[in-house]
């Protein structure tokens, strides 16, 4: 039985404890937060065996296997120093340390020490991009030509954008590409490969906040696909719950064109024909966006237990990390920025 503990208990931490509260395998053992009231009211809800205030007495108390870090990014750097410390490994919420600096001293310490660090970049385990995956080995697409997804969640208009639920967003001086769009750069590279280079142009449409919030992103992959990442996060996309998929996708290949819709659904349609089939595939419509949350967790509770490497190590992110970065420099300069 593998002894978990996450750190923190704000909104989306709140999907971590659920995860880790039904997880076959694993011990519960602890919620913390600086707001005490609030871990114990999560540990109550969710079935933590504690609730603390700080890090240090958690660890002290309760030694635990794992530590599942759901805190605001300039939290991150600080706690994985502490787990290191304590040779506990460490599963980290993004924006990963801030960014790319803070980011590649995570991963110096981690590859020091030997105890691993995984980024909680949960999009790729999401069931719909996990199928087209699938998809794409089977061959249904044939030779893929393009991907696109528009990002469409309509959650950021007017003054009162993002309050009620994660109110640090309309601080953040970066936060289209830097917050959102670095999911969907995983999830690019985890269905289509390495990235060679990117040409942004990106924006602001509501003056409550500080960072970007629409823009557009080109990427040439290494096999001569090309992708389009086209952002709004003000307009809004067809579904019943707009932030199960965030928007939609259609990936063209040299025999179908593959898509995917606001509500989960996928459908295949042949170039010889004007009806897409529906995909049949099994997902659970259950705690964030298909589970997503929980399928990271367990795919990482099994690698430990395994002795396997898990997806997205903190070494492996960083190349997510640095393909953010070129993103805004290519907008910033207006000019195409190739992939080292």
């Amino acid at each position: 039985m593998m002894k978990v503990a996450c750190i923190g208990a704000g909104y989306f931490a709140r999907f971590h404890h659920d995860g880790w509260s039904r997880m076959a395998g694993v011990e519960f053992t602890a919620i913390c937060d600086a707001d005490i009231a609030k871990a114990e009211a999560s540990a109550r809800e969710f079935g933590a065996s504690r609730a603390f205030a700080d890090i240090d007495s958690l660890i002290a108390e309760t030694r635990p296997d794992l530590i599942d870090i759901a805190t605001p990014p300039a939290t991150h750097l600080p706690i994985i120093r502490t787990c290191i410390d304590h040779n506990i490994p460490v599963i980290c919420q993004k924006p990963f340390c801030g960014g790319l600096a803070g980011a590649e001293e995570a991963v110096r310490l981690s590859e020091n020490s030997g105890v691993p660090v995984i980024v909680h970049e949960n999009f790729r385990f999401q069931p719909w991009f996990v199928e087209a995956e699938r998809q794409l080995a089977a061959g249904a697409v044939g030779q893929p030509y393009q991907v696109t997804f528009r990002l469409r969640p309509g959650d950021g208009r007017g003054p009162d954008a993002y309050l009620d639920r994660q109110p640090y967003f309309q601080q953040m001086e970066r936060f289209l590409i830097h917050e959102t769009a670095v999911h969907i750069i995983d999830v690019f590279r985890f269905l289509l490969g390495p990235v060679t280079a990117v040409t942004a142009q990106l924006t602001r449409l509501n003056p409550a906040i500080a960072g970007e919030d629409a823009g557009f992103i080109l990427f040439d992959f290494a096999s001569d696909a090309r992708g389009l990442f086209d952002g709004n996060r003000l307009s809004s996309h067809a579904a019943e719950n707009r932030r199960r998929t965030m928007g939609e996708m259609w990936l063209d290949g040299s025999e179908a064109v593959l898509q995917l819709d606001g509500d989960g659904g996928l459908s295949l349609r042949p170039h010889d024909s004007n009806s897409p089939a529906t995909i049949d595939y099994d997902w659970q419509d259950s705690g964030f966006a298909g589970d997503c949350v929980y399928k990271l967790q367990r795919h990482v509770i099994d690698a430990l237990a395994g002795g396997t490497r898990p997806a997205n190590t903190a070494r492996d992110y960083l190349t997510n990390l640095r393909l953010v970065e070129a993103v805004y420099q290519s907008s910033a300069e207006g000019r195409r920025i190739e992939i080292n």
